[in-house]
């Protein structure tokens, strides 16, 4: 459910950049800031390997940095790490699991099995193109590269834990969200982003604080 709504303001966040663009006109250009920013904030993730019944929820922090060129555009980079590990249990064809395609035997091993899957980090390069709605507040779509790497503790039906393996993956990333001024310096931002990571459905909403430079 939570994903279809992250879906849905994605979607109504696109809309709106498009219908904002006539009233962009009027906007004075460099009439916000330009220049580095910081962000950090709560991010959580949910995990669907192509195959299986539920994904994996996971929650983890993330540090944004990047530089603003103008009002409309700007590149920014960021990195995520999770404080907890998100539970799974799978009873899929190994030929439908297949997060990573190598043949070297790791993720692989994790159908027909349960455990716990943790983000050790992810890590994205995106270009961001805003969309003023108001003085205060802009809507933005972004897109970008990222790469993440995770592990996983197989456990048997007993509760023993029989491996730890580890694999990584990377992939083509796209997202929509709202940015709002507090001061001219502190903002407020939520975004939507959708990650392309191999035969996985791969989602991540983000809450964040950031100060511009």
């Amino acid at each position: 459910m939570l994903k279809h709504l992250l879906i849905g303001a994605s979607a109504a966040g696109a809309m709106t950049i498009a219908a904002g663009a006539a009233q962009a006109q009027g906007y004075a250009a460099g009439s916000e800031d330009t220049g580095f920013y910081l962000q950090g904030g709560y991010s959580y993730l949910d995990i669907q390997p192509d195959g299986a019944e539920s994904g994996v929820d996971t929650n983890a922090i993330t540090a944004r940095a990047g530089y603003q060129f103008s009002p409309y555009f700007s590149l920014e980079g960021d990195i995520t790490t999770g404080f907890d590990d998100g539970e799974f249990d799978y009873n899929v064809d190994e030929d439908d699991f297949n997060l990573d395609d190598n043949n070297d035997g790791d993720f692989n091993d994790l159908i027909n099995a349960s455990g716990d899957i943790g983000l050790n980090y992810l890590v994205g390069v995106y270009g961001k193109a805003s969309m003023p709605v108001s003085d205060k507040l802009d809507v933005f779509a972004r897109a970008g590269y990222a790469f993440v790497d995770l592990d996983a503790t197989v456990t048997t039906p007993g509760g023993t834990d029989l491996t730890t393996v580890e694999d990584s993956e990377d992939g083509a990333a796209l997202g929509a969200g709202a940015e709002f001024d507090l001061t001219e310096s502190w903002v407020l931002r939520g975004d939507y982003t959708w990650y392309g990571f191999g035969d996985t459905d791969t989602h991540a909403a983000m809450i964040s604080a950031g100060y511009k430079f």
